[in-house]
């Protein structure tokens, strides 16, 4: 049996693939909005707790946000203020 002797890796290209945070958040927030939620009390009630019930489970909004780690969130959130201050 060739190649029974190597290590086989398998990735799972969901877990390979990182979603665009900025994409993360746009949708996110737009499922919060149709939900009538206050979707920036949401959000940084998720970023600072880490809580996922923060987070509408409508259009899939709690999985998406859950694949992207809190502090790239903080730091997608720090650059677009920082960017529009400057512009």
């Amino acid at each position: 049996m060739d190649g029974m002797d190597n290590t086989q890796i398998i990735r799972n290209l969901k877990e390979v693939v990182k979603p665009n945070v900025s994409d993360v958040l746009a949708q996110v927030y737009g499922a919060l909005v149709e939900k009538g939620y206050n979707p920036i009390n949401q959000i940084v009630g998720y970023i600072m707790s880490g809580d996922p019930t923060y987070i509408t489970s409508h259009k899939n909004a709690r999985s998406l946000i859950m694949k992207v780690e809190r502090d790239e969130i903080l730091e997608e959130l720090m650059a677009a203020y920082i960017d529009s201050r400057l512009s």
